[in-house]
């Protein structure tokens, strides 16, 4: 629902905002006033191409700000979170469009740059506008399917088709992707059994590697790290005058003088303590020395097989674990090759399977909208001809979508999510009249009359929290206008409602009544909006009821309409 409309430095409007109520709202003004630039700035705020032209002479961008209350439209909501436009605040929904004098244009959603495409997948969710300029929703042929099955209630069925053309896409792929893993079959099991050969002779162990690598070393270095040894275990312990017999020397002279100061008792201790470990350290040293010794053999078989290693993971990932997550794989696949049959076999069942629920959902939901294809043109045709088109006759036209190379065919039709129909609505304006796509209907009262027709009838169904009516009284009068006010608020018990009118028969079942007036104030023309109480929209009904002279009469019946309606 709209509940905030602001307008700057558009065309005739230099400021103006409108808060409009649930219901039906009715907005009417003298004409020139600047009633359908209202229209036509909704229609920028929700994905119109913006035209520098729009922007009001000496200003340097004109700005529209719309503020819906989307607490009951969860999937716009979801829309809004999924295209990272943030998170709806107080379920509320701010979109802003901006268009520079330069012809430039910015779309802002909850305070983000959105795209066209963004705005444009939102927008037709939040509002369905029928104005002499555009025609939104319902001449979109690809809405009209989800417009019939609301009428017929086959919500369900068309769920469960979905799901089953998503159970039968995915059996296709998995076979398909079988069928052709299995044609290069011969050549591929014997690249993994090459492969798996490969690896298997290594007998390679998770983690092995670095050992390896450590051991090479201390082979490469065996002379000079004996060497080393041997020479700290002499210096420390083994020769005349080694760092343990200097240490035992200290200890014992730091000890008898601690007999003199206990003080130093502690230092004996750890003197004789040091003396300890450097012996340990260096028999650790000796044992060491003796145990290093050069064997080329043994160098060469780790030289070899870190030189295989090497090849290995340069082929097969980089490292001991990527290889041998790499044979895993591999005998995973050689395993599926060597039982292909059986599985292909498998999946062609599953597939078979599949294709029968999906195209059992089809042909049902297809047969279903048929009949219910009628029984819609029926209900929709006698609403225009109260409507003052008598001689209208609306078809529900439903065929089968064209299959092509690639696509999954039920009965030759193209299988889709939504079944396997194509569903237009078709207008015969007048008797005789060969029915045509409501896009191409010239008159722009007789589609808006249409328009209000199918809503009509779908009101409780159609999508679009907001619906705005410009036109829908062009070429009608008296008790014809009373019909479609009537109408248009049964629509509004359902929907949000904004329509544009010079019918006074149509503004008096308004739940709120707005007026469009037009101010020159130093030259210049500025167009303004006043939501109506009781006193000033009876004036208002006088008015279109009487011209510029209201007269007693005139307020009086203008009295009369309005109790009519509320009646």
């Amino acid at each position: 629902m709209l509940t905030c409309l602001r307008v700057s430095s558009f065309a005739i409007i230099e400021s103006l905002e409108v808060e409009l109520e649930p219901g039906l709202n009715v907005v009417t003004g003298e004409t020139g006033a600047g009633k359908s630039i209202l229209v036509d700035a909704l229609e920028l705020v929700l994905g119109a191409r913006g035209r520098p032209e729009v922007v009001r002479t000496g200003a340097e961008q004109a700005e529209v700000e719309a503020l819906f209350d989307v607490s009951d439209a969860p999937a716009v909501r979801a829309q809004v979170a999924e295209a990272g436009l943030g998170e709806t605040a107080g379920e509320e929904l701010l979109v802003r469009r901006v268009v520079q004098a330069g012809g430039r244009t910015r779309a802002y959603v909850n305070g983000r740059l959105a795209t066209a495409a963004q705005l444009a997948d939102i927008a037709g969710e939040l509002a369905d506008i029928s104005s002499q300029h555009e025609h939104h929703m319902l001449v979109d042929p690809s809405t009209h399917a989800g417009y019939l099955d609301a009428f017929a209630e086959l919500g369900e069925l068309r769920a469960a088709c979905a799901t089953q053309y998503e159970a039968l896409s995915h059996a296709t792929l998995a076979l398909e992707a079988a069928r052709a893993e299995a044609a290069g079959r011969g050549e591929r099991e014997d690249l993994l059994r090459f492969q798996i050969a490969e690896i298997d002779e290594m007998g390679l162990a998770a983690g092995e590697e670095a050992p390896l690598r450590e051991e090479r070393e201390r082979l490469r270095h065996a002379h000079r790290l004996a060497s080393v040894a041997g020479a700290a275990e002499d210096a420390l312990y083994a020769r005349d005058a080694s760092v343990s017999e200097e240490l035992a020397r200290i200890a014992a002279e730091v000890t008898d003088a601690a007999r003199l100061d206990r003080s130093l008792e502690e230092v004996a201790t750890q003197l004789d303590a040091a003396r300890a470990q450097v012996e340990e350290a260096a028999r650790e040293l000796g044992r060491y020395a003796r145990g290093v010794t050069a064997d080329p053999d043994r160098l060469a078989e780790i030289d070899e097989r870190l030189d295989r290693l090497g090849r290995l993971k340069r082929k097969y990932g980089g490292s001991v674990e990527a290889v041998l997550e790499h044979r895993a794989r591999a005998g995973a696949e050689l395993e599926r090759l060597e039982h292909h049959e059986e599985r292909i076999a498998a999946l062609e069942r599953e597939h078979a399977q599949a294709y029968e629920r999906a195209a059992r959902a089809a042909r049902e939901l297809s047969t279903k909208r048929k009949a219910a294809a009628t029984k819609l043109a029926t209900a929709m045709s006698k609403e225009l001809g109260s409507l003052g088109m008598g001689g209208a006759k609306i078809v529900v036209d439903v065929a089968q979508i064209e299959g092509g190379r690639g696509d999954l065919v039920v009965d030759g039709a193209r299988l889709t999510p939504s079944g396997i129909d194509r569903v237009e609505f078709l207008i015969a304006p007048n008797k005789g009249e060969e029915a045509r796509p409501l896009r191409k209907i010239a008159s722009g009262g007789e589609l808006s009359r249409a328009m209000l027709a199918v809503k009509r009838v779908l009101a409780a169904h159609g999508p679009g929290g907001l619906y705005v009516f410009d036109e829908v009284d062009a070429g009608v009068g008296g008790a014809v206008a009373e019909v479609i006010g009537r109408k248009l608020r049964d629509v509004a018990r359902h929907h949000q409602v904004v329509c544009i009118t010079h019918l006074p028969q149509i503004a008096v079942f308004a739940d709120a009544h707005y007026r469009v007036r037009k101010d020159v104030t130093g030259g210049r023309t500025r167009s303004a909006i006043d939501k109506l109480g009781a006193a000033d929209r009876l004036e208002e009904i006088a008015r279109m009821l009487g011209g510029l002279k209201v007269s007693p009469k005139t307020r009086a019946a203008a009295a009369e309409m309005l109790k009519d309606a509320r009646a």
